[in-house]
């Protein structure tokens, strides 16, 4: 089997995705641009959601579901008074209803949408049904019934009221939520129907969308040094975990992937942490007893 090729280089680049595009175009158009044998990202935005796009290269990838499973912030627009079929403003118009609740009612329905809540996928979701996408079957006109999901919302609060249509709201949720299912669900609750019209990701984890570059900045800077400059450590997708310094012998063990005997820290027996050697993540495992016994290995790499 043939190699794949390109550059073996770790970090992570964040990218402030526009809208009209998906979450894997944009994966792809960072590789190119890095010349990078290996890419991915942190949770898929809708083509038309916008926002912070975290990609991970090379052994950065190793740390994407520590950043899946932080906490995240969405700001959306969900436009009052209609349901359509994808639960967003791409979807066909499916009800419609004069109703429009006043900012009290709005506020007072967020309440029921905050702490661990149960919410059902849209239709048009790549959650899968009998080995399938939803979004395949709904496409062909079938009606599924899709199982509740957990999901924990860490807050739910209105930030505007444009006008009767139109409410913005932003929250902040765990892994898994579905912006627009919130939308759907929020307008049955006012008796109103709603879909998200506009949707864009603040920040995820540590990554903030104010400090992503543009799709515009990553061609023009592609395959140049200020490119490469842009990207963060790897060690930022462990900022959630505890670090542990580990000693010259433990940090070859570890590499190996074998326990390896770190500095004692603010970590319990049984906790998840990360081994640090000289600045650098050696590993991601679980501490027992002044070991690290490791679940994870990242291979030095210089970047170059």
């Amino acid at each position: 089997m043939a190699r794949k090729k390109g550059r073996d280089i770790s970090g992570w680049l964040i990218v402030d995705k526009p809208a009209g595009i998906t979450s894997t175009s944009v994966v792809n158009k960072v590789r190119w641009a890095l010349a990078a044998k290996k890419a991915g990202h942190a949770g898929t935005l809708d083509p038309e959601a916008t926002g912070v796009l975290a990609v991970a290269l090379g052994e950065a990838t190793k740390t994407v579901p520590y950043i899946t499973d932080a906490l995240k912030a969405y700001r959306f627009i969900v436009r009052l008074g209609q349901r359509t079929n994808t639960d967003d403003a791409e979807g066909e118009l499916q009800a419609q209803s004069d109703i429009r609740p006043d900012d009290a009612a709005i506020k007072e329905a967020l309440h029921g949408f905050v702490g661990d809540i149960l919410q059902v996928p849209p239709q048009f979701s790549a959650v899968k049904i009998d080995g399938e996408r939803a979004y395949k079957r709904a496409r062909d006109g079938e009606t599924m019934e899709i199982a509740a999901r957990p999901l924990w919302v860490e807050e739910l609060t209105m930030v505007s009221r444009p006008d009767a249509d139109h409410v913005e709201l932003e929250m902040v949720c765990g892994k898994g939520g579905y912006v627009r299912s919130i939308a759907r669900d929020l307008g049955e609750t006012l008796g109103c129907h709603g879909h998200v019209l506009r949707l864009r990701r603040v920040w995820s984890g540590p990554f903030d969308a104010a400090d992503g570059l543009s799709l515009e900045q990553v061609d023009a800077l592609a395959k140049t040094p200020e490119l490469d400059a842009r990207l963060l450590p790897l060690e930022v997708g462990l900022v959630d975990l505890p670090e542990l310094k580990c000693t010259p012998e433990g940090a070859a063990r570890l590499r190996n992937g074998n326990p390896g005997m770190v500095i004692p820290g603010d970590v319990e027996y049984g906790d998840e942490a990360w081994a640090s050697f000289e600045g650098r993540a050696v590993a991601v495992g679980v501490y027992k007893a002044g070991e690290l016994h490791p679940t994870r290995v990242f291979v030095p790499q210089s970047n170059a």
